[in-house]
């Protein structure tokens, strides 16, 4: 499979375009009686206003500053960023991201595992990478794809593997699947089981935890039953506002993130404004909000059931999850290494605590011998 270099440089054209969109903006204020958590319009208008004023070409070098790639895999061509260790015996490590997030905000993770040759994709019809041309995306397609990435394509016959959110299954699809390949590896959203196994737990933990789950869900998944549903209709609108592409994507980075209620400008304590734009940035340039929706309504985020994972793992329990019952990971993964509840880190865990999670990497790298 042949590679090809990769480098990012959005037209002027592109940029002109954004800016005067973004300048004709129409704001709304806060309803009466809007939710407590998510956006404010007080906060929609300040990043409207600094994306206004952006300097995407500094952002555009830093991000050029990390070698990225494409690749052409089955009836896609997948985008990806390798960064390689200066030891060539150093082992990989395959970071996947999920929605509503891009490879760039896994980028200071893995530019701080120097001692580790680090492969951050981009997920097909997310960013820089093409969607799947025809069939749908299931987390076992997407699994393949990865797999391929990593054997076929950059030659590492064993690797370690990271992911969440739509990529948690992809990762434990990986490990369970391919125990030869994977050496080991980590998660921070642990296992679900499928919903016909929810139905059979007893433990009391157990059932409180995805009772819990599913009464958030009431009020918080509105977002995933639209994708799922009305995925058209929804990209129409923020395909072609970038003020509605902004507060959809940011929203979701303030509720899911570690970061206290009340005031979302919270959120760049744990993710900066900066970091924020550029994934604004990366799915407005590349038109992709509509394609990172494909996993809501063909299947990838309705997990059916996975077999056990026999190669060791580690599993850090980040806050969005912090009532996850340990017992539920014992038996899914049976060479269980670490468990352990952090005190920092949300759902988008390598990203808001990186240096934390690249200590963590490292060690149980270590454990495995591979450092």
């Amino acid at each position: 499979m042949s590679i090809e270099p990769f480098e990012i440089h959005v037209p002027d054209t592109e940029l002109d375009d954004l800016r005067e969109r973004l300048a004709r903006t129409r704001l709304l204020d806060d309803s009466p009686h809007r939710p407590p958590a998510g956006m404010t319009a007080g906060y929609l208008r300040e990043l409207v206003d600094s994306w206004q004023r952006f300097d995407w070409r500094e952002r555009e070098a830093w991000l050029n500053r990390h070698p990225q790639f494409t690749a052409p895999i089955g009836d896609a061509v997948i985008h990806f960023a390798h960064l390689r260790s200066e030891r060539a015996d150093a082992p990989a490590l395959l970071v996947m991201h999920g929605w509503p997030h891009t490879f760039a905000l896994q980028l200071d993770f893995a530019a701080l595992l120097r001692d580790f040759h680090v492969v951050v994709p981009s997920f097909p019809g997310f960013g820089f990478s093409s969607a799947y041309a025809e069939g749908l995306v299931t987390e076992q397609r997407l699994a393949e794809t990865m797999h391929a990435l990593m054997t076929e394509v950059l030659g590492y016959r064993r690797y370690i593997t990271y992911g969440e959110d739509v990529s948690a299954n992809v990762n434990e699809l990986l490990a369970a699947r391919n125990p030869d390949h994977i050496i080991g590896t980590i998660a921070t959203h642990a296992h679900f089981p499928s919903r016909a196994e929810r139905e059979t737990l007893t433990e009391p933990d157990e059932v409180a935890f995805f009772e819990r789950l599913a009464a958030d869900h009431v009020t918080e998944g509105a977002y995933g039953h639209v994708q799922a549903t009305r995925p058209d209709t929804l990209a129409a609108a923020l395909n072609d506002s970038p003020a509605g592409l902004l507060a959809w994507l940011t929203e979701k980075l303030v509720e899911w993130s570690d970061t206290p209620p009340g005031d979302p400008a919270l959120i760049e304590g744990r993710i900066s404004r900066e970091r924020i734009l550029t994934e604004a940035m990366i799915y407005w340039v590349t038109q992709s909000i509509g394609s990172s929706f494909r996993p809501y309504y063909e299947g990838a985020d309705q997990p059916d059931a996975i077999p056990p994972v026999g190669v060791p793992a580690a599993v850090f329990i980040q806050r969005h999850e912090a009532d996850y019952p340990e017992s539920l990971a014992r038996r899914f993964y049976r060479d269980l290494r670490t468990f352990e509840r952090l005190d920092e880190g949300g759902h988008f865990t390598v990203a808001e605590v990186p240096a934390a999670m690249a200590d963590r990497t490292r060690a149980f790298a270590r454990e495995l011998g591979m450092l």
